[in-house]
C-alpha cells in the first residue's frame, strides 16, 4: 500500500509535466485553420484591420506580431531595434497598449489568434550614457541599469561575449554581441518575465514565439513556462487552455545545443526546413528528393515543428541558411516553395512571412518623415501596392492565400499517390481531398495522366486562377471516375493545385 502511494507520488509530477508540454504545443486555432502569418513590423491598428478584412475571411489561423514592449529609440528605426528591450511597458513603435488590446480583441473576434514575438533573453545593447525607449523610459547600459523593469547589475550574467558556439555554457551565459544577457535562473528575473507574459495573456494572446531560446537554459524556460497563466477564456479559449509556445532554436547540426534540448518544452522553429526547401527549389537538390521530406531530413517530429520558407532574420542573411534561403525577391520560386510547404503534411503549424521591401539589411519598415510606421495600401486585386507603400504582403499573393485554404481543408489527410518523373517533376495527393503538381524543369513541359485521389468532377486550379460563376478563371482539370486526370503544366517553375472546394461539378 505504502509502495503504491510512493510510486504515484513520483509519477504525478511527470504526468503534470507531460500534460503541460502537450498543451504548449497546441496552437489553439479556431475551426480547421493551420497557418500563422508574420506581419513583420505592422502597427497594431493595421493588424486589427487586416484580421477583419483579410486574415479571417481567407482562413489564416493566427498572426505573429513584432515585440510589443518598449525598445530603444534608434536613428532611422532599423528593424533590429525591436529586439533591444528597454522595459516591458507595452508602448512600441507599433502603437500603445490600448491599440494592442484593441487589436487582440478584434483579431480574436474573427477567429485569428495572436502570437507575441517575445524577447526576454537580454536587454538593450551597448550605448554610452543614457538610452531612451519608445515609452520614454531610460536605460544605462554601462551601469547595467534598466529602471523601468527594474533590472540592475545583479540580474545579469557576468559580461562576456559569445565567441565559441561549440561551448554550450558560453552560448547561454554570454552576450549576443553587446546585448546585456539576463540571468533567467534568478527569481527576480523570472518574476519580471512571467509578469510581462501574463499581462499579455490577460489581454487575450494565444501564445509566444520565444526569441533566442537556444541562448537560455531549458530548465529556466521550463520554470518560466510553468508559471504562466491559463489563457483568458473571455477571448474564446477553452477552459484550462495553456499558451502555445514556439521557440527559436537555430540548429543546422554541428553544434552542442540541439533543437531536441527544447522540443520537450514546446514547439520549435525548424530551420533545417527553411534551408533545405531553399536548396531544393533553387535546384541544388532534386524535387523528387522531397519524397521522404520531414524527419528523414534531420528535422523534428512533425507535431513539434513550426515550419517556414523564410523569416525576418534569414531573409536578410542573418540567422541560418545563407544564400539558400528563398524570399519574396525570388517570387516565382518562392511561391512554389510556399505552395509545397502548405500542401505537404509535415509541420504541425506553417508560418507565412509577410515582408516589406528592403535593399539594406538594416532597413526599417516603411515610415513617414517623423519615423512613424505607415500603413500598407492595396491594389484593385487586393494585393499590396509595393511600389507606393513599400509593403510586400506575400500573405495576400493569391498563390499563397489559396494554398492556406487548401491546407485547412486537407490538414488531416495522409500524403498519397506520389508521382515523380525525372528529377524535378512531382505530384501527390492529400488523401481524397486535394492534389498538387510541381514542375521545376526549366526546359521541359509536364504532360502526364496522373492519379489525383479525388472524386470524379471538374476542378479549378487555384494557382492559375479560381472558381468563379461555375467556371474557372485559370486551368481546368477533369478528373475521371478512376480518379485520374490528364495534367499539363508548362516548363517551370510551375504549380497546379486542386481540392474539394475548387470542384465545379
Amino acid at each position: 500500500m505504502g509502495g503504491g502511494r510512493c510510486c504515484f507520488t513520483l509519477l504525478l509530477p511527470i504526468i503534470v509535466l507531460l500534460n503541460l508540454v502537450g498543451a504548449q504545443k497546441q496552437p489553439l486555432f479556431t475551426e480547421q485553420r493551420s497557418s500563422i502569418v508574420h506581419l513583420f513590423e505592422w502597427t497594431w491598428k493595421d493588424i486589427a484591420k487586416e484580421c477583419e478584412d483579410f486574415l479571417g475571411p481567407h482562413g489564416y489561423g493566427g498572426v505573429q506580431i513584432s515585440p510589443p514592449n518598449e525598445v530603444i529609440v534608434q536613428e532611422n528605426n532599423p528593424w533590429w531595434a525591436r529586439y533591444q528591450p528597454v522595459s516591458y511597458i507595452l508602448t512600441s513603435r507599433s502603437g500603445s497598449e490600448a491599440d494592442l488590446a484593441d487589436m487582440i480583441k478584434r483579431c480574436n473576434q474573427v477567429g485569428v489568434r495572436n502570437y507575441v514575438d517575445t524577447v526576454v533573453n537580454h536587454m538593450s545593447g551597448f550605448k554610452a550614457g543614457k538610452t531612451m525607449g519608445t515609452a520614454g523610459s531610460v536605460a544605462y547600459y554601462e551601469q547595467r541599469s534598466w529602471p523601468a523593469v527594474p533590472y540592475t547589475v545583479a540580474d545579469f550574467h557576468p559580461t562576456c561575449e559569445i565567441q565559441n558556439y561549440q561551448n554550450a555554457t558560453e552560448v547561454r551565459d554570454c552576450q549576443l554581441g553587446s546585448l546585456a544577457d539576463l540571468n533567467q535562473t534568478l527569481p527576480h528575473v523570472r518574476e519580471m518575465i512571467v509578469n510581462y507574459m501574463n499581462h499579455l495573456i490577460d489581454l487575450g494572446v494565444a501564445g509566444f514565439r520565444m526569441d533566442a531560446a537556444k541562448h537560455m537554459w531549458p530548465e529556466d524556460l521550463r520554470a518560466i513556462y510553468g508559471s504562466l497563466k491559463l489563457l483568458n477564456a473571455k477571448h474564446g479559449f477553452s477552459p484550462m487552455s495553456r499558451p502555445y509556445i514556439y521557440q527559436e532554436v537555430i540548429d543546422l547540426g554541428g553544434e552542442p545545443i540541439k533543437k531536441t534540448d527544447y522540443n520537450h518544452l514546446g514547439a520549435v522553429t525548424e530551420f533545417v526546413f527553411s534551408k533545405a526547401i531553399g536548396e531544393v527549389f533553387r535546384g541544388k537538390k532534386s524535387l523528387k528528393s522531397l519524397k521522404n521530406w520531414g524527419p528523414d531530413w534531420s528535422m523534428l517530429p512533425s507535431e513539434d515543428a513550426i515550419v517556414f520558407v523564410d523569416n525576418h532574420d534569414n531573409q536578410r542573411g542573418h540567422g541560418a541558411g545563407g544564400a539558400d534561403i528563398l524570399t519574396y525577391k525570388d517570387a516565382d520560386l518562392y511561391k512554389a516553395a510556399v505552395a509545397f510547404m502548405l500542401a505537404h503534411p509535415y509541420g504541425k503549424v506553417t508560418r507565412v512571412m509577410s515582408s516589406y521591401s528592403f535593399d539594406n539589411s538594416d532597413q526599417g519598415p516603411p515610415a513617414s518623415k517623423d519615423g512613424s510606421i505607415t500603413a500598407p495600401t492595396f491594389l484593385a486585386n487586393n494585393q499590396c501596392d509595393t511600389a507606393k507603400s513599400g509593403w510586400v504582403c506575400e500573405h495576400r499573393w493569391p498563390e499563397i492565400h489559396h494554398m492556406v485554404k487548401f491546407r485547412n481543408t486537407v490538414n488531416n489527410q495522409p500524403l498519397a499517390n506520389w508521382w515523380e518523373n525525372g528529377e524535378n517533376q512531382i505530384a501527390f495527393s492529400r488523401g481524397n481531398m486535394g492534389f498538387v503538381v510541381f514542375n521545376l524543369e526549366r526546359d521541359k513541359d509536364l504532360k502526364a495522366n496522373l492519379q489525383t485521389g479525388l472524386p470524379k468532377g471538374v476542378y479549378c486550379d487555384i494557382i492559375s486562377g479560381r472558381k468563379s460563376c461555375n467556371s474557372c478563371t485559370g486551368l481546368k482539370v477533369m478528373v475521371g471516375a478512376d480518379g485520374k486526370a490528364d495534367i499539363s503544366l508548362a516548363k517551370g517553375p510551375k504549380v497546379l493545385a486542386i481540392y474539394a472546394q475548387s470542384k465545379l461539378t
